[in-house]
């Protein structure tokens, strides 16, 4: 189990979601007993014996690449690359030492064929990937030495179903993380709110990255609203600057913090770039430089992080300790272009930067 702070009361039938005038639906369950216990920097959160240590839930999709640095589409080269950030750190995380699983639908066609082999290449069980008629999402990136500028072409990714073998994936594991992809479109967000309940059920830390763009949501859907109100069932958030000030409005880096804790998350980790990161629970709060030296593409630098920081808190690393792996394996991706990389085992990244 969590260390006793973290535990949850739940009732398995109520789950509902209430709508706005905006034609949204806020996530709401009031079965939830929410503990708002802080999670310490110095604490190693003690997880129960699982089958898999970490589930993602969410987009897998192919990432086209440009070859060339560019700020605009101009007709150069691109190479496809696996994508979507949850897999990315269900591949990173894998190749870091722990076993991770990912829930997400592609298309039945040869690029679906391509995202599913290359998780099978690494020994990620694919059993939780499932097929739709239509095509298999897809989002072009310029290669960028500062944060890139995605376009989107999206269809398959957002038909995940709740099913039972989900279920099972997310019984079996210890943490649960996603993004704000699937809980932007139906039928992937009412299968999130499923996982959500099924999680908190079962004692899992939850992690979510709310990379809010308006353009992944419906005109008349107020997503901003919708990412706050699903704030206080996770526990852990690492927005960008830019994620805080499309969800808050401009605002100094200590207000953005407290926004997101104001609304529910039990700690905050507000990647800054270049400049690392602020991080806090509320109660303590810390500034971590990057360790970053050398930089040739940031596609997937937020995933590498997520990826570190979860394989140390596996290993039994305390939460600071976990922090800190997280940007060494960040610094570590930022060398090589593509969302993942060939990454070697956590303990060899924390030697090179430590």
């Amino acid at each position: 189990m969590l260390n006793s702070g973290n535990v949850h009361s739940v009732c398995h039938d109520s789950l509902f979601s209430n709508e706005t005038n905006m034609n949204v639906k806020y996530f709401v369950d009031t079965t939830l007993e929410m503990i708002d216990n802080m999670i310490h920097f110095d604490e190693r959160i003690n997880f129960k014996k699982t089958q898999h240590d970490l589930i993602t839930v969410g987009e897998l999709l192919i990432d086209m690449i440009s070859e060339d640095y560019s700020d605009h589409v101009d007709g150069g080269v691109y190479q496809k690359h696996f994508g979507g950030s949850p897999s990315n750190i269900v591949i990173n995380t894998k190749r870091l030492g722990i076993n991770s699983i990912t829930a997400s639908t592609v298309g039945d066609d040869g690029l679906g064929d391509f995202l599913t082999q290359h998780l099978q290449n690494v020994n990620v069980d694919t059993s939780n990937i499932q097929r739709d008629d239509d095509a298999t999402s897809m989002v072009l990136i310029n290669k960028s030495k500062s944060t890139p500028t995605p376009i989107f072409y999206r269809q398959a990714d957002y038909h995940l179903q709740y099913n039972s073998k989900l279920g099972k994936g997310i019984q079996d594991s210890k943490i649960m993380h996603f993004t704000c992809w699937p809980i932007s479109m139906e039928p992937a967000r009412s299968t999130v709110e499923k996982c959500i309940k099924a999680a908190k059920a079962n004692n899992l830390l939850i992690g979510f990255d709310p990379n809010y763009h308006p353009k992944l949501w419906k005109k008349n859907e107020n997503g901003v609203e919708y990412i706050k109100s699903i704030m206080p069932y996770v526990d852990i958030v690492k927005p960008s600057l830019d994620d805080a000030e499309r969800l808050f409005g401009e605002d100094d880096i200590e207000n953005h913090i407290q926004q997101f804790l104001n609304v529910g998350a039990k700690l905050v980790i507000l990647s800054l770039g270049k400049d690392g990161a602020v991080v806090s629970n509320g109660k303590e709060t810390f500034r971590f430089p990057s360790l970053a030296t050398e930089v040739t593409d940031t596609t997937g630098a937020g995933d590498a992080f997520w990826s570190g920081f979860y394989a140390a808190l596996i290993k039994g690393n305390t939460v600071k300790e976990a922090l800190q792996s997280g940007f060494a394996v960040s610094a570590y991706k930022l060398k090589y272009t593509g969302a993942t990389v060939d990454l070697p085992k956590l303990e060899d990244i924390k030697n090179i930067y430590f």
